[in-house]
């Protein structure tokens, strides 16, 4: 598509000046669509050797070879970050090709609609499993083994405003992303004392158009909603090259918050600070 092929020139434009600069390939999971694959894009127009992980291998190939026929180097490994083994094993694969993983961004992720008493039990355990759990399985395979090398490397977890604020009807995602934030902080308070060459970052999208709510059947409890928010981010979301675009500035700058829309996050966090300085109970401020 022309806009495709605009967004890649700008990037490669945009970043000639890093061409050959970067250190270490960069691993991202989720690299199949959105965010995951305009970041591999974008670290692929540095100079970073990138490896793609996602659920679907279709998704990744395609993205693969875009990046390969613009003289990137790719690698392909469909992962199940759900799955600590895979995961394991997309790590031994990142290091089995590259010398050193100078990146590391947990991204993956799936969204779920409907009030908590109407979610099934399978999609809350599947929201918990690849929203939180594929974030720990990320850090525990690729962590120790960037430690271990004395060079100066980043591994940045996509959390989400939903881990600032607190909505009605998105439950399960709200409780991971709650969860993921404060796993991304800690991890920052444990990468300061064992491993300081290890910078961290959240990035803490808002409205970015992705396929997040194309992935979401709709169902008896929640197909007004998915339109809804389908709908939102098709007319609304900023897009995902603009997105890594931010991620990239706020990686260079080594930031911790990495925020799509300040305006959002300033808002979600402000109000979240007074509702807990006032012990009062959440509401729709």
């Amino acid at each position: 598509m022309a806009g495709d092929a605009g967004a890649k020139e700008e990037v490669a434009m945009g970043d000639a000046q890093h061409q050959g600069s970067a250190e270490g390939a960069a691993v991202i999971t989720g690299a199949g669509s959105g965010i995951g694959a305009a970041v591999a894009r974008r670290a692929a127009a540095r100079g970073m050797p990138v490896v793609l992980a996602d659920l679907s291998a279709e998704r990744i190939e395609a993205v693969a070879t875009a990046i390969t026929d613009a003289g990137g180097d790719a690698l392909t490994v469909p992962t199940d970050v759900a799955d600590p083994d895979s995961v394991e094993a997309l790590a031994e694969a990142a290091y089995a090709r590259h010398e050193r993983v100078g990146l590391l961004v947990n991204n993956a992720g799936v969204e779920s609609l409907g009030s908590l008493w109407e979610l099934p039990v399978d999609e809350w355990r599947r929201v918990m499993s690849v929203n939180i759990d594929g974030a720990f399985h990320g850090i525990r395979s690729f962590v120790p083994r960037m430690g271990a090398d004395p060079g100066p490397s980043r591994v940045v977890v996509t959390t989400s405003v939903g881990g600032i604020g607190t909505l009605a009807g998105m439950g399960a995602y709200g409780v991971s992303k709650h969860a993921v934030q404060q796993m991304t902080e800690t991890l920052h308070l444990e990468c300061a004392q064992a491993f300081p060459q290890i910078g961290v970052s959240a990035f803490v999208p808002a409205h970015v158009t992705t396929r997040i709510f194309e992935d979401v059947a709709p169902s008896a409890h929640a197909g007004a909603a998915v339109d809804h928010w389908r709908t939102q981010l098709r007319q609304k979301g900023m897009t995902a090259d603009e997105a890594a675009r931010i991620f990239f500035d706020g990686v260079d700058r080594g930031d911790f918050w990495i925020c799509t829309h300040p305006d959002v996050y300033s808002r979600l966090a402000g109000r979240r600070a007074q509702l807990l300085a006032e012990a009062l109970p959440p509401d729709y401020g």
